[in-house]
């Protein structure tokens, strides 16, 4: 496969995010850029956060997905500014979220602009991503991961987290 930016980016498109696996890391927003010159490839990547455990299975599956479709040795670079967010996430990526069973964050555009916090708990009622009850309980601010917080669904009775970053 001849290596382009559009051909990279197809080829990373099919890199599962392994915390998320119904998510991509294109789709994520942590593929910041890649770029090539002459034979060398260059993936930036941006972590959800600069302490994620995820970011060395990351880099290693970039490598990997990369070198089986004929890019081998390329270099994963890790950037930390600007900083990761979900502003740039469809909202079929935040439905493909909800279905999984994880309740997306608010979309910035819709829920009143910035967060002055962006792990900062949500105080508004968090949607069901079952029942799309809003009678639900904030029952740790943190879950299986930092950017996300355990909530407790009193109509359908079912646990659930949501991914509280912006």
């Amino acid at each position: 496969m001849s290596a382009t930016p559009e051909t990279i980016l197809a080829v990373l498109e099919r890199v599962a995010d392994p915390e998320i696996p119904v998510l991509n890391i294109v789709e994520m927003g942590i593929v910041r850029d890649v770029s090539v010159d002459g034979t060398r490839v260059r993936v930036d990547v941006t972590p959800t956060y600069s302490g994620c455990p995820a970011l060395h299975a990351i880099r290693e599956a970039i490598v990997a997905a990369l070198e089986e479709n004929g890019m081998p040795g390329a270099e994963v670079r890790t950037v930390y500014s600007p900083a990761w967010s979900t502003d740039g996430w469809s909202a079929e990526t935040r439905q493909k979220l909800k279905r999984y069973g994880i309740a997306p964050p608010e979309d910035k555009a819709t829920s009143g602009g910035e967060s002055p916090l962006p792990f900062a708990v949500q105080r508004s009622p968090v949607a069901c991503p079952f029942c799309n009850s809003t009678d639900t309980e904030l029952k740790s601010a943190f879950g299986s991961t930092a950017c996300k917080a355990l909530h407790y669904c009193h109509a359908c009775r079912q646990p659930f987290e949501h991914f509280k970053c912006h």
